[in-house]
């Protein structure tokens, strides 16, 4: 699956960076990107570029908060010619199904998963890169994009309940940026990144809602921006991440949860030129990597959040991967 991300999930980038007297331009370069390629918002760059340039600013300028920066920039319409369905939509519900259905045109990896437990909900965003990449500003900048969607669909002082951070926290002197972006209490070191709002909120009528404007932006986005038909490879790889955590991430169980034969499915991922053992692979690596940085989690719930039955058989999976045990990781 191509990994791409459309020019505008770098919109505020150039002001965040002028705010810290940075020059992105040598930035840029080292990425392979140019000022000029980022003028069209809707120009499709690859994602990691776009991720390692967040991460390398963020080292360069020192600044550990510069994907929240940027996003304190950001209105619903930096999502293009979707922003305008999704203002309109009835409910949070219904506008985050249409930010999904939409979401490969906006950045093909970044994976929207909405959890309803109890009476909260959960809105958890995870990047699916084929190789993990440390992501922590482009996951920041994603949750306060997201924070942005659902004030401007529920009401401007609307807050969550608690928003959750997969990466420690910063000094203290760089914690008032949250505040102001969330509204709410903060937890780092969690074991996803997401927020967590009440049930009830997904389904609160949007009082700016317009059924006819919804109609007449889903029109021109079925004639110009017609959504993404979604791959065997992308179903399969939402449902290994939904359910590797309560050790069902089998075959058998993705292809019941799609409704077709485990046969059916090795066809359909056959034709994809992939199978379902390099995905659950790839997705094992990809959270590998963000749960031992997480310093709350021990090696043990780690391995059995990746479907391993001991810590020695996720030991020797992660040597043969990358090279090292993951204790020297830890460490």
């Amino acid at each position: 699956m191509t990994e791409l991300v459309r020019v505008a999930a770098l919109t505020s980038y150039f002001e965040t960076m002028a705010g810290l007297d940075c020059d992105p331009r040598p930035l840029l370069k080292e990425q392979g990107l140019s000022a000029d390629l980022l003028v069209n918002p809707e120009q499709l760059i690859p994602a990691r570029a776009a991720i390692r340039l967040l991460e390398r600013s963020a080292a360069v300028t020192g600044c550990m908060t510069l994907g929240l920066r940027m996003a304190e920039g950001r209105a619903l319409a930096n999502l293009g010619a979707t922003s305008l369905l999704i203002a309109h939509q009835p409910t949070l519900r219904h506008a985050l199904t249409a930010l999904r259905e939409f979401r490969a045109r906006i950045n093909s990896t970044l994976v929207l998963h909405v959890e309803e437990i109890d009476d909260d909900a959960i809105l958890r965003e995870d990047f699916a890169l084929r190789l993990p990449e440390p992501s922590r500003q482009s996951s920041d900048l994603a949750l306060g994009v997201l924070m942005r969607l659902c004030s401007e669909v529920l009401e401007p002082g609307w807050a969550p309940r608690l928003v959750c951070f997969s990466h420690q926290g910063p000094p203290a002197a760089d914690l008032p940026i949250f505040a102001r972006v969330f509204r709410c209490p903060v937890q780092f070191d969690s074991e996803l990144n997401g927020l967590i709002l009440r049930q009830a909120d997904l389904d609160r009528p949007n009082q700016r809602a317009d059924d006819q404007l919804a109609r007449h932006a889903r029109s021109l986005l079925d004639t110009v921006m017609s959504p993404a038909e979604r791959t065997a490879i992308q179903d399969v790889d939402q449902l290994i991440r939904l359910l590797m955590p309560a050790g069902r991430a089998s075959i058998q169980n993705c292809a019941a949860s799609m409704g077709v034969t485990v046969r059916t499915l090795q066809r359909m991922l056959d034709a994809d030129g992939t199978s379902f053992s390099v995905l659950l692979n790839e997705a094992r690596m990809q959270l590998a990597t963000q749960y031992l940085a997480n310093p709350r989690m021990r090696i043990t719930d780690i391995a059995e959040m990746l479907g391993y039955s001991s810590i020695g058989a996720f030991s020797r999976w992660h040597r043969q991967i990358f090279g090292v045990p993951p204790r020297l990781v830890r460490r």
